[in-house]
């Protein structure tokens, strides 16, 4: 251990190397539960690509596993540190580099927030649409190694639409530049997709060139309740099915509402099953949201509300930004499932969801991004007791095998990491795990870059 401090010493400032272990405790895992950490035996916080190349060349030399990290606010694992890694975390290099309004780019360092970059965007009359939850705290690094979406995906999709063309220093130090600048271009394969979503696991991204939109209207939202998931469920469908373009359709289910009203108080209804929320950011969007409303109606919607302005579709919306921080006080703990399904069996994965927390005995919420077929079963248990945790660990295994028997996949925003990586088996196949682990050896064939995670 002496040696890699010492090496890493002569390329780095005294404050972008960390050795004291409670210090380093803090970087040893993202808020993923039922996932195993190990101690680093270094963290390094660098401010330059050539800080970074310089950590890569020395772990190469010594053998020593990289462990590269954004904000650590996932959910799967894939930030865990393992026993006597190199913890890289990004977030030191938080510059924007550049924002277009012509060429409609944004380049940035991997550091940088989402929010940060939203504003930065919104100032110049532009857009950087992908918004996780936690996009207040959330690095744009973390984001592509995640593919994150976030609740305006319904419309304007994942990250992975809007990354363009990164820097990534390789395991052994050397930096590659993937993509373009341009509206356009096809040449050679896309390696640049081949990096979002790959967990830190092929290279460590130090620059990307992110595409932005021209800034929408404000949006309007609409607010549904439903005697039933399973009409709010159809209504969805009939929503999408008519060709209707929101910015924004999310589902509450009947124990999201009334953790969101535990801890909140904010008034909603208890009694529905479940709310639909939809929002559209049109020319004319209460012309639209008429035509949902029209839909939700025909569905079986008990109440529909429109809202009239701005602040009230504000309101609205934030019922469902506090979903998950609301289901976190119902118990001591909480597992967060990320399951997709296709959107014509939205309503079965939300019944055989509810058959699964009745056979465990155990409380699990669910809010979705609808218009995606994204599902987030929450699995609300006592950490203090094993035969809870333990029902708790099987009834998150059979929502994702449930998942798949729908034709879904077992994350569509949160990533495999260490949570998921056996599913990730499932999902692919032997012969789909062989070619992943064909690119994982092409990039790096020492294995060093965050080990353990995905296969």
């Amino acid at each position: 251990m002496n040696d890699l401090l010492e090496r890493l010493r002569t390329g780095l400032p005294a404050e972008a190397l960390i050795s004291d272990p409670d210090v380093m405790a803090s970087y040893a895992r993202d808020t993923a539960g039922f996932c195993d950490a190990g101690a680093p035996a270094a963290v390094v916080l660098p401010r330059t690509t050539e800080q970074v190349q310089h950590v890569m060349r020395t772990a190469t030399a010594l053998r020593t596993p990289v462990v590269p990290q954004g904000a650590r606010t996932g959910l799967s694992g894939a930030a865990n540190a393992v026993d006597g890694c190199i913890v890289l975390s990004l977030t030191k290099m938080d510059r924007i580099l550049e924002i277009s309004p012509v060429d409609r780019i944004a380049v940035v360092e991997p550091g940088v927030v989402n929010a940060v970059l939203s504003r930065a965007a919104a100032d110049q009359g532009l857009y950087y649409p992908p918004d996780p939850s936690s996009w207040e705290t959330c690095t744009i690094g973390g984001n592509i190694g995640t593919a994150a979406g976030g609740l305006c995906c319904v419309k304007y999709g994942v990250t992975a639409e809007y990354v363009l063309g990164l820097e990534v220093v390789l395991a052994d130090g050397r930096l590659l530049t993937t993509g373009r600048r341009t509206a356009k271009g096809v040449a050679g394969y896309d390696l640049t997709r081949l990096f979002v979503g790959s967990e830190g696991s092929l290279g460590v991204v130090v620059k990307a060139v992110l595409a932005l939109k021209p800034a929408p209207p404000r949006q309007l939202a609409l607010a549904a309740e439903f005697s039933s998931a399973a009409a709010a469920c159809d209504a969805i469908c009939a929503i999408m099915e008519r060709g209707h373009t929101p910015s924004l359709l999310e589902l509450m289910d009947r124990t999201t509402i009334r953790a969101v009203n535990a801890m909140a108080q904010m008034g909603l209804p208890e009694t529905t099953e479940a709310l639909l929320l939809a929002a559209f950011d049109t020319a004319d969007p209460a012309a639209d949201l008429a035509a949902v409303g029209e839909l939700c109606a025909a569905a079986g919607a008990t109440e529909i509300v429109p809202a009239e302005d701005e602040a009230e579709s504000e309101l609205l919306l934030q019922a469902r930004r506090l979903s998950l921080t609301a289901l976190e006080t119902v118990k001591s703990a909480t597992m967060i499932d990320d399951v997709c399904v296709p959107r014509s069996k939205l309503g079965a994965m939300l019944e055989g969801t509810a058959a699964i927390a009745e056979k465990h005995d155990l409380t699990i919420g669910v809010c979705a991004h609808a218009g995606d077929g994204n599902t987030h079963p929450v699995v609300c248990f006592d950490h203090a007791d094993p035969e809870e945790s333990r029902r708790a660990r099987e009834s998150f295994d059979e929502i994702m095998a449930l998942g798949l028997e729908l034709g879904g996949t077992i994350t569509g925003e949160h990533g495999v990491g260490v949570l998921k990586k056996e599913w990730l088996a499932r999902e692919l196949g032997p012969v789909g795990v062989e070619m992943q682990r064909g690119v994982k050896q092409a990039f790096d064939p020492l294995g060093l870059l965050n080990p353990g995670k995905l296969f």
